[in-house]
């Protein structure tokens, strides 16, 4: 970034003489910011590149725990690595006991080169590769999240602020929840505009006290995925300024619907044509390829789609969430979908991901997995029509465990071709590591059905 803009930046951030103190973060392989309180006079310094965070730093555990085999440690000795700005705005928050802001950073070697366990630089390569091509990726993301009362020690649905009744039943595109909940959301849709976030239609989901809120579709891949990084944080801490928590966790109930994170994405050529259209409903043959793509290195990247324990929950067969390796027009039980409308907006959806995972990576696995297809020309097995979930044995299956889908990411071949080696090695040894801890861990079902009776 050039010193002008730096200064746009700051002009910008002179305007709010209520902000005494700003964060300086970058995101880590689990997408959680991580990084440094400033004062608000060091700004200038911290747009020049003077922060310095560990290279290990973007490898954390979900506990924010080293990670005991990190090579970062042994070969480096957790050296520094610098920690630039990535161009993105200068983030406004509001929801804290007093105004504050956000500075978003990456990571980079002391060489000047960028550090390829970084989330970001990932996805960032992957569009330069399309850029290579003379191509666009034109992308709209979908979250799901839970409201819920943080006063019980498990999570329950919230009280209505309206009737003052906890919520306990499922409202899909339930206007009654929608404006019991009116506050909060003009709340979140406020400050997404402050933010520039394009938030677009909010609707109630399937699960009491359940809420998506999609995007509208931008030319820019890595923006969308600061927008969504950004938006989870803002959901959250609006949340607690209202009373409730919010949670994208994958399956906090294990009766109610899980919260996912779809992703629609188009590809526009240099004259701004979606190459992805053919004049008709069933798309392109590039199109073809780009789901044969998604689907050929779908097992392989399903850590990155459910990276935690509790994402595969929402992966059961019988649990609305895809399970199987297909893909179908105007088919929600697929994983990969094509929407219906007309042939100019043809676009591919891709249902798999939980709200859970990181966008950055996700983006990156959807992305670079389509490009994968597009390069290698391969072809796509018969779409579905009907119930994919019927489909168990016939189609190839997503790992049904965390552990399956660790060992396929470690192992996997096009994983290579679309993630550095530094990353994958990274985040398989995260993941292994947070596994370890939860085998230690015995739960009070295995405590009551086991304790006295075997």
């Amino acid at each position: 970034m050039s010193p002008m803009a730096h200064q746009e930046q700051l002009d910008r951030l002179a305007t709010r003489n209520d902000i005494e103190n700003i964060f300086a973060c970058i995101c880590d392989l689990n997408g959680t910011l991580r990084g440094k309180r400033v004062h608000v006079d060091d700004a200038a310094k911290v747009l020049a590149g003077s922060v310095r965070m560990p290279l290990s730093l973007a490898g954390l555990d979900i506990w924010g725990e080293d990670i005991e085999t990190s090579a970062l440690v042994f070969e480096t000795g957790d050296a520094d690595g610098r920690c630039l700005y990535t161009g993105r705005d200068i983030v406004a928050i509001n929801w804290t006991t007093r105004p504050t802001a956000l500075i978003p950073l990456w990571l980079y070697q002391e060489n000047g080169e960028p550090f390829l366990g970084d989330p970001r630089h990932a996805l960032n390569a992957v569009m330069e590769r399309f850029a290579a091509m003379g191509l666009t990726p034109v992308v709209a993301t979908e979250l799901e999240f839970y409201l819920f009362d943080p006063t019980e020690p498990v999570p329950q649905p919230p009280l209505s602020p309206v009737t003052g009744k906890r919520l306990d039943s499922d409202g899909a595109l339930s206007l009654d929840e929608l404006e019991h909940f009116d506050s909060f959301l003009n709340d979140v849709y406020a400050a997404c505009e402050v933010q520039g976030i394009p938030a677009d239609a909010a609707i109630s989901e399937n699960g009491a006290g359940q809420f998506e809120i999609n995007m509208r579709h931008i030319g820019d891949a890595l923006r969308a995925a600061d927008d969504t990084v950004l938006f989870k944080r803002l959901v959250r801490g609006l949340a607690r300024k209202h009373g409730f928590a919010a949670t994208f966790m994958a399956k906090p109930y294990g009766h109610r619907a899980g919260s996912g994170f779809h992703v629609h994405f188009s590809l526009e050529d240099s004259r701004g044509r979606n190459v992805f259209d053919n004049g008709g409903e069933e798309g392109s043959e590039l199109m073809h390829s780009a789901v044969a793509g998604l689907l050929q290195t779908m097992q392989e990247n399903t850590l990155v789609f459910a990276p935690h324990e509790n994402s595969y929950r929402r992966l059961l067969p019988g649990a609305h969430a895809p399970s199987n390796v297909a893909w179908g027009y105007e088919n929600r039980s697929v994983a990969v979908r094509i929407p219906g409308g007309a042939p100019a907006a043809r676009r591919i959806e891709h249902r798999v991901a939980g709200a859970d995972a990181n966008p950055y990576l996700v983006l990156a696995s959807i992305l670079g997995g389509a490009l994968l297809g597009m390069e290698k020309g391969w072809k796509p097995t018969e779409p579905v029509e009907g119930d994919a979930y019927a489909l168990e044995g016939e189609r190839p299956r997503l790992p049904p465990d965390w552990a399956s889908a660790i060992d396929a990411f470690a192992e996997g071949r096009h994983v290579r071709e679309i993630y550095a080696k530094r990353l994958q090695r990274m985040l398989v040894d995260c993941k292994r590591q947070e596994q370890f801890r939860f085998n230690r861990h015995v739960t009070e079902l295995e405590y009551h059905a086991y304790l006295e009776t075997v």
